[in-house]
């Protein structure tokens, strides 16, 4: 018996898609560990390093690439000057909230011991070193503060809930960071509206109070390769990054299209945006705050990446999903991340097909066209990956207009669906 759902859907048409290639602006460091080893080098950074001290290495959570070659390098580089370092998680709440979980993510992202040469020491345990102008406490990992020196590392981009001078970076990790759970909570506790303001001064006290040696500033291109890294002693923190958040805003990537009735995201996940996928990209937002992005009538989430460890967050921005999806969606990954920064939004479940045919078909169904035959539609991978898309052949002419900065790379096909009725 053909379920009600199925006969709601069989009839909807699915266009025919075209693929096309976006050119960004491409700055792009060839060999990252020499570039770093310099980078170090020229700052002299480890003249503060005395023999046999301890340095803790705050690394984070994001998809970074090339993230375990630099941690190792930056790891070996520290040795060569007489330190001992080791890693802590610098993730707030991610990982579940929990030690092993915090390790884990940075194991999934190929920073493992075995590779970088060092100890991983999770805790979620902090110590309360200072408070703002304001009564907010500043609360930093234990064992990042056991240590005679701290070095972070982050990349420094668009924040995906709010807007200021410092956005995803170097201050942030440093609050939400280092300050695991309970520095992530009291510093959202206020809502996203004082984010901006609440991370830069829990930032300011940090930064008088621990002994943060540098930090490592990376800013990726359109095609997420490295284009930047900057090593910052701690007194330069304040005033570079809002510069270096300049130059990752103008060679961020976007859709270039202002309107579409149905996106494809073929998988989102932690090792991808905090909040699943790039809200900036796709012009969804948990807060009614923000602004910005392209207007897309309804967004269809394919999958969650093995990477991201089940945390579904950022699946609540969705129209539509599949089984497979919702299947991996893994409640206590994913909801410590809401309830610790008061956004329930991104861990709200959509609807649920059977199959990637039936999401897609839904997303048609609900578009509010009289003919779905002029639906206008494109399929990216992720928010990292935009060099690449798929387009409905009814937005060709439009794509033609932008040459050179898209580029048309194939005539017109069906989608290719397996005999489960999802894409391949």
């Amino acid at each position: 018996m053909v379920s009600v759902v199925k006969k709601l859907l069989c009839d909807m048409p699915i266009p025919r898609m075209v693929k096309v290639r976006q050119r960004f602006e491409r700055p792009k460091i060839e060999d990252v560990a020499s570039e770093l080893v310099k980078k170090l080098k020229d700052k002299g950074v480890f003249s503060a390093i005395k023999p046999g001290q301890s340095v803790a290495i705050g690394v984070g959570s994001r998809g970074i690439t090339n993230l375990p070659l630099m941690v190792k390098t930056l790891i070996d580089a520290i040795k060569g000057a007489g330190g001992e370092p080791f890693i802590v998680p610098a993730m707030g709440s991610h990982g579940g909230a929990t030690a092993e979980g915090q390790k884990g993510v940075l194991e999934r992202l190929g920073v493992t011991e075995e590779y970088v040469g060092v100890p991983i020491r999770s805790s979620m345990e902090v110590v309360e070193i200072g408070r703002t102008s304001k009564g907010l406490p500043v609360r930093i990992d234990k064992h990042a503060l056991s240590a005679d020196h701290i070095v972070i590392i982050n990349r420094i981009k668009l924040h995906t809930t709010f807007r200021g001078k410092y956005e995803s970076g170097l201050m942030k990790m440093i609050t939400i960071g280092l300050g695991k759970q309970a520095g992530a909570e009291i510093c959202h506790e206020l809502g996203f509206e004082q984010m901006a303001e609440n991370v830069v001064a829990i930032a300011k006290v940090a930064l008088q109070k621990m002994n943060l040696l540098f930090a490592v500033g990376v800013i990726e291109n359109a095609y997420h390769e490295t284009a930047k890294i900057a090593v910052l002693e701690k007194d330069e923190i304040e005033k570079e990054e809002p510069k270096l958040l300049e130059e990752a805003k103008r060679l961020y990537p976007k859709i270039p299209f202002d309107s579409l009735d149905v996106l494809i995201v073929d998988e989102i996940g932690k090792d991808i945006s905090g909040t699943g996928f790039d809200t900036n990209i796709v012009g969804r937002y948990t807060v009614p705050t923000m602004t910005g992005g392209p207007s897309i009538k309804r967004v269809v989430v394919l999958d969650i990446t093995d990477k991201s460890h089940g945390n579904g967050n950022g699946l609540g921005m969705a129209d539509f999903t599949t089984v497979r999806a919702f299947k991996k969606f893994d409640f206590e990954e994913t909801y410590p991340n809401p309830l610790t920064s008061t956004v329930p939004l991104g861990a709200k479940i959509p609807m649920v097909l059977e199959s990637d045919r039936l999401a897609i078909q839904a997303a048609v169904k609900t578009s509010n066209l009289l003919d779905k035959t002029q639906i206008k539609m494109a399929r990216i991978k992720n928010t990292l990956l935009l060099d690449e898309m798929e387009i409905s052949e009814n937005l060709t002419s439009q794509a033609e207009a932008m040459k050179p900065y898209v580029e048309v790379a194939s005539g017109p096909y069906e989608f290719p669906f397996d005999d489960m009725g999802n894409l391949f």
